[in-house]
């Protein structure tokens, strides 16, 4: 009897950890998000055409191009944040983690919760910095506060932030510089443990101090994340982007490594947008 009580040699230990039902998605192929053949339209507007491309895992991919050619039109579609918009109707496949985020049934708060975004004026929360970073985490179901107490000194470390705001978690986030609260949106968008990051032009509103540290803390990040930049600031986009993809009119009109893009671009439309010829 006690030969039969004793574990099989070789079997496999019983898992002391849960899988957590929000982690439904597999990143461990080349690509974090693949778009095919997509169209999105705003009632009877054609703003997206006929879309292809793939954001590569652990790099930046910046979306560059003028106001109006659907770059964040696009970057909104990445955690649907376009179902909000009354008459938005996307077409074709967007795959994230091995799964197409517009098939039925998909779960949104997994999505969202692996789908991070920063937007490109600073949102913070009219409470505390210790409680914009809990906040998520909070929502996800996490209460012990020892738990959250370790997300939030993980979540401003990786943004850069813990020395400035270690001393200051109990004070009011919007007490903050708008560098400073830009970043502590970063880490509450870091804190429920996303796999990518939208950034919708997220140093658009501040000064060039507070953009360099934006840009040091993206190339940082890229190490745990994937990162998906809208940018009007060509200048940005070569210092710190992997790829880059051009937009023009709704259309994705060519897209490769940076230094390709911006010093031999293959479409005239390309080269006359990075020289300033454009208009």
């Amino acid at each position: 009897m006690l030969n039969f009580l004793k574990k099989k040699k070789g079997a496999a230990e019983p898992s002391s950890e849960k899988k957590n039902p929000l982690d439904i998605f597999d990143f461990s192929s080349e690509n974090a998000i693949t778009i095919t053949d997509v169209d999105l339209y705003y009632g009877e507007f054609h703003a997206l055409k006929k879309i292809n491309m793939a954001m590569p895992r652990h790099k930046i991919t910046a979306m560059i191009g003028p106001s109006g050619c659907g770059k964040s039109t696009l970057i909104k579609t990445l955690n649907r944040m376009n179902d909000l918009v009354e008459g938005c109707r996307v077409e074709g496949e967007i795959n994230i983690g091995g799964l197409n985020i517009y098939d039925k049934g998909i779960d949104l708060s997994a999505l969202r919760k692996n789908v991070g975004m920063v937007f490109q004026k600073p949102n913070p929360f009219p409470m505390s910095v210790y409680d914009n970073v809990a906040f998520g985490p909070r929502t996800f179901g996490i209460k012990k506060k020892g738990e959250l107490d370790e997300i939030v000194e993980r979540s401003l470390k990786q943004a850069a932030m813990w020395e400035e705001l270690k001393d200051r978690l109990n004070k009011s986030a919007l007490g903050l510089s708008g560098g400073q609260q830009q970043r502590l949106c970063i880490a509450r968008a870091l804190a429920v443990g996303p796999q990518i990051l939208l950034m919708d032009e997220p140093t658009s509103a501040l000064d060039p101090i507070s953009t360099g540290k934006i840009e040091e803390l993206c190339e940082e990040l890229k190490n745990d994340v994937t990162i998906v930049m809208v940018t009007h600031n060509m200048q940005q986009a070569a210092r710190i982007s992997d790829k880059t993809a051009f937009f023009l009119l709704g259309e994705m009109i060519e897209m490769g490594d940076t230094e390709q893009i911006f010093s031999a671009p293959k479409h005239p439309e390309t080269e006359r947008y990075i020289t300033g010829r454009f208009g």
